[in-house]
């Protein structure tokens, strides 16, 4: 509000200074005239028209176009409004279009036409003095279409500046949505496999309680080992997300492809877990890295989710796939009517079904003929 006020009282001081500025100059015009007119009527009506056309001024913010009219009458009048009526053909040159400005130019030639043939100028010619007014109303008129046209291209840019920077926090914004989703997912895809072991081991402690020490000491190591490698692959996920570029982990282990399939199944194997894995997979060295990983993280998700909800079931995991066809994996299990291993919030399946698609593949996942459930994932294998 203060500021709103302080904005107005400089423009008020501006208003004033610009309307005695040009009252000054009248006043000289009045003076320089009279010197050769030597009448005192004309300096009594010239300074009559000088007031009045000063007083017009301030029209000029909220009227412009009949303000500056009335003001180049007033100059076919008298001489003293000369200055003021200049003022109003510039403000029509600045503000409004140029067909409109032309004709306000206009009507100021035609009152200084008519102060010319009225009240002629000592040793001046009538034909300069014409020449002069239109010269004079020109540069008024492209002066002021000028500075309307850098004053909009000014504001073009200074528009566009502003929706480039609105666009460019919009971007950050979805990174940094997008960077969580993906954090979010990764998380999932790795610690979910890696908490769903644990889970199991930590099962087998609490149903057999009378297992010998030997045993107990064993399970209970198993578990803090891969508490500790939860905690690993937690922070290798962030530093991963942090440099997304990068496609080797902290400590230079490259992230998993499909090579590491089979030590992914001999883990669940040391589990408990029962699979049966078949695989039939043409020159897999030339598979994509990314391909791979994503194939990696689909059988990860599949023997979470069998864990999970049939532990204790047989998993059946077969690959198959070739250059210049599909990669095509089937992860099937039975289905288990007891309570879960572990409780899920089921979107592992959503954000794998959205890395399968980024990836080019499909992703089917559901009952199975024989009232199990099936995961089903192909995948594009260029040649």
């Amino acid at each position: 509000m203060e500021e709103t006020c302080g904005t107005a009282r400089r423009s008020r001081g501006a208003d004033a200074v610009a309307v005695i500025t040009i009252g000054a100059l009248s006043a000289l015009t009045i003076v320089g005239r009279q010197f050769s007119a030597e009448r005192i009527g004309w300096l009594i009506f010239d300074i009559s028209v000088g007031v009045i056309s000063c007083a017009l001024l301030p029209l000029l913010s909220r009227r412009p176009v009949p303000a500056a009219v009335l003001l180049a009458a007033l100059a076919a009048l008298s001489p003293a409004a000369t200055p003021p009526s200049t003022v109003g053909t510039l403000t029509i040159a600045q503000r409004r279009p140029l067909r409109l400005a032309a004709l306000v130019a206009l009507a100021g030639v035609a009152g200084h036409l008519v102060q010319g043939i009225w009240r002629p100028i000592d040793g001046l010619s009538l034909l300069w003095y014409v020449i002069l007014d239109l010269a004079v109303h020109a540069a008024l008129l492209g002066w002021g279409q000028w500075t309307q046209a850098r004053r909009a291209l000014l504001d073009s840019l200074r528009e566009r500046a502003l929706r480039a920077e609105n666009e460019q926090g919009r971007r950050i914004a979805e990174a940094r949505t997008l960077e969580r989703t993906k954090m979010a997912r990764e998380m999932h895809d790795v610690l979910a496999h890696r908490l769903s072991l644990l889970a199991t081991y930590a099962g087998a402690l609490e149903y057999r309680p009378d297992s010998s020490p030997e045993k107990l000491a064993s399970a209970a190591g198993v578990i803090r080992t891969g508490v500790h490698q939860a905690l690993d692959e937690l922070r290798e996920v962030i530093s991963v997300l942090r440099d997304t570029e990068s496609d080797d982990l902290p400590g230079g282990r490259p992230q998993p492809t499909f090579s590491d399939l089979t030590e992914l199944v001999a883990e669940s194997r040391d589990a408990g877990a029962e699979i049966r894995y078949d695989e039939a997979v043409t020159a897999p060295e030339s598979l994509p890295p990314a391909t791979g990983r994503t194939a990696y993280r689909v059988v990860q998700e599949g023997l979470t989710n069998a864990r999970k909800h049939a532990a204790g079931y047989p998993v059946t995991l077969l690959v198959r796939g070739q250059p210049g066809g599909t990669l095509q994996i089937e992860l099937t299990n039975p289905s288990s009517n007891g309570v879960p291993l572990a409780p899920g919030s089921g979107t592992g399946l959503v954000g794998l079904t959205e890395r399968v698609h980024l990836a080019g593949g499909t992703l089917d996942h559901g009952k199975a003929a024989d009232g199990g459930f099936r995961l089903h994932a192909s995948l594009p294998w260029p040649a």
